[in-house]
């Protein structure tokens, strides 16, 4: 009997459902082996549990890695839906939504790179993308990382002077204070008009946290936003951010002024930067500089907050011709962010605080390359500043041209859970 041969699309597109669906199935056996998967949607949970039940939002830590509430009390109300729900719906819902929010994530960088977004390449995307150790560790922990992605890149790819332009990033930044940098961002770069929507949108959370929580609102800011070792230890190797890279080089867990003004420099040097691209028509450029900037000074990054990987992989291999970076560069950080290196130094105890000189850059990954990448890009601005390649306006930034307006070491054994964890 003969065999029936499929068209190329139709053989195309089945390939591309079976890698996601492939991808998505290990995914979820992964996580259900774990012995404590989503642990960090158990510290949602108590914090919803504490707005339901008027208990001290602060006052309380779960499983046996004590982890305590570190956001502001606005997020806490956005929880109380997941408190109410059955534990394993909630696991359900989280991740099965961190994988939708992972595809809109890889569509709105593809829009920042401007670029279309169709759906097989789009799926192929999302089967890969989970792997990549930021996005992967999000979905084992049930984090929010991918969501304030999306949020802050939604926003910041719509048209200049849409509706309402910069409220999601001032609603991201009252979940988790982090994502306000976008907001001086677009100040910065004479998006005024964006930049007080943003600072509005946020005072809003603020104001919403404190007359529903009101006790609380007054602990968070009055004391704790400024508890950093609440936290989590600043050393470890999961602290993907410049603080956690000069502990372990200095062999000190307070590096002090060691991190403070490297850090300041950092932070004026990354907006700088992001204001000179946006000037020169490479709003793309100024977007991951500011996202990566915002990893570099916070005083905790833990490695899953580094999804912003995903944009950073559109506008290396994504963008137009043209305005491409070194075609091996976009690999190369795919390869980077896969690698798991970090997790494959000794880390246990102290040991992290131990490292040999030549297990520091494995150690600390993410800062190296986000630095790296702050000083090329600033290379190159200036290299075409020389030579006169300027724009007299920025570069739209929104649907691409035809589109409407609109862990562990290894997977199977992830690392400690870093969100609000001192080990």
């Amino acid at each position: 009997m003969a065999a029936v041969s499929l068209p190329t699309g139709s053989r195309r597109a089945y390939a591309v459902v079976t890698l996601l669906a492939v991808s998505l199935a290990a995914l979820a056996v992964l996580c259900a082996a774990q012995p404590n998967p989503l642990v960090d949607l158990l510290v949602y949970r108590a914090e919803g549990r504490a707005v339901v039940e008027g208990t001290d939002l602060y006052g309380f830590t779960v499983t046996e890695w004590e982890l305590p509430a570190t956001y502001p009390p606005f997020a806490a109300l956005l929880f109380v839906p997941v408190a109410v729900s059955p534990l394993p719906v909630a696991q359900a819902l989280f991740a099965v939504g961190n994988v939708v929010l992972l595809a809109l994530l890889i569509h709105f960088s593809l829009r920042l790179a401007g670029r279309r977004t169709a759906p097989l390449p789009l799926m192929a995307a999302t089967a890969l993308g989970v792997w990549l150790e930021p996005v992967f560790q999000t979905v084992l922990f049930g984090q929010i990382n991918l969501a304030l992605a999306c949020l802050v890149l939604w926003d910041l790819t719509r048209p200049e002077g849409a509706r309402g332009k910069g409220l999601a990033i001032g609603v991201a930044a009252g979940i988790k204070l982090t994502p306000a940098i976008f907001a001086v961002h677009l100040l910065v770069t004479g998006r005024v008009r964006s930049g007080l929507t943003a600072l509005a949108g946020f005072a809003g959370t603020v104001a919403l946290g404190a007359v529903a929580l009101p006790g609380a609102s007054v602990d968070f800011w009055a004391r704790r936003m400024f508890e950093t070792g609440r936290v989590g230890k600043a050393w470890i190797v999961d602290n993907q951010s410049l603080q956690g890279l000069l502990a372990r080089l200095l062999h000190t867990p307070e590096p002090g002024l060691w991190w403070a003004v490297p850090a300041a420099f950092v932070g004026l040097a990354g907006l700088w930067l992001a204001r000179t691209a946006h000037r020169r028509g490479r709003e793309a450029w100024g977007v991951s500089a500011v996202a990566g900037t915002a990893l570099l000074v916070s005083p905790i990054s833990w490695s899953h907050h580094w999804v912003w990987c995903v944009p950073l992989l559109a506008v290396l291999g994504g963008a137009p011709s043209g305005r491409r970076w070194p075609p091996y560069a976009a690999a190369a950080v795919a390869v980077l962010f896969t690698a798991r290196t970090h997790w494959l130094v000794p880390h246990s105890g102290d040991l992290d605080l131990h490292l040999p000189w030549w297990q520091q850059p494995l150690a600390s990954p993410y800062p190296l390359l986000g630095l790296a990448l702050l000083g090329y890009a600033a290379w190159r601005l200036r290299r075409e500043g020389r030579a006169g390649h300027r724009t007299t306006s920025p570069a739209p930034v929104g649907p691409a041209r035809g589109e409407r307006r609109r862990g562990g070491a290894s997977a199977s054994d992830p690392p400690r859970p870093a969100e609000s964890t001192g080990r």
